[in-house]
């Protein structure tokens, strides 16, 4: 049953039954209830989204060119954001399409789409979590077993796909990092047999790196095999 918060001075705040067991909020209640949304939309942007992976790769990526900070750190968010936007584009038109449309258009209530939206990010999430990681966080949370890992709920989804993106992120970017950490070993074996000993390998390996990173076309291949690690 609704409360009626008009009694207690806030007429403003209202939330009224409908038919059918529905539930209907007033203006303003729907204003706050979107403001708090939007408060926790960051974390859900880095938590159930693709963009803890790809920041995480391109930082690393950063570091191995050794060009300190460039990129700038907004430039990297940047790319990362719209980069997930790109990757979750299917996943986001579904959910405009079976949650968001209908709520707009006054067919289902805000639970219902809640439900229906939330639904469809945790199937995302539980294709791209390792089946390890989930049935770790299964066995701690000691709430198992589960007939699919559709049935898992969202508080035990939730840490394992970001443990599972932290572990494939560094994977990547352990991959990434190699061929740079080869040639500052051959700068500095070089300069060492040189006798230049006094003269930093980083410095004079810095225009090879970014001359083969030129060459290869890294930007395209590194976001183009980093977009195709995930199965939307």
């Amino acid at each position: 049953m609704g409360q009626d918060f008009s009694a207690l001075g806030m007429p403003a705040i209202t939330a009224s039954d409908g038919a059918e067991g529905s539930t209907t909020y007033s203006l303003s209640l729907q204003i706050l209830l979107l403001m708090t949304a939007l408060t926790v939309l960051p974390s859900l942007v880095l938590g159930m989204t693709a963009f803890t992976r790809i920041i995480i790769v391109l930082s690393i990526l950063r570091q191995a060119l050794g060009t300190q900070q460039t990129p700038p750190n907004q430039v990297l968010i940047a790319v990362a954001l719209f980069l997930s936007f790109f990757i979750m584009g299917p996943v986001f038109e579904v959910l405009y399409r079976d949650a968001i449309s209908p709520f707009l258009d006054g067919n289902i209530g805000i639970e219902r789409a809640l439900t229906d939206g939330i639904a469809l990010l945790k199937e995302f999430m539980v294709v791209n979590t390792r089946s390890d990681t989930l049935n770790l966080f299964v066995d701690l949370s000691k709430s198992g077993p589960f007939a699919t890992e559709a049935a898992v709920p969202l508080n035990i989804v939730l840490p394992a796909f970001i443990t599972s993106e932290l572990k494939t992120a560094f994977e990547i970017g352990f991959l990434i990092f190699l061929p740079f950490l080869v040639i500052d070993m051959v700068i500095a074996s070089i300069l060492m047999s040189l006798g230049m000993m006094m003269l930093s390998p980083m410095l004079i390996s810095l225009p090879f790196k970014l001359l083969l990173f030129v060459l290869v076309d890294g930007w395209a291949m590194t976001i183009g095999s980093l977009s195709a690690t995930f199965m939307v």
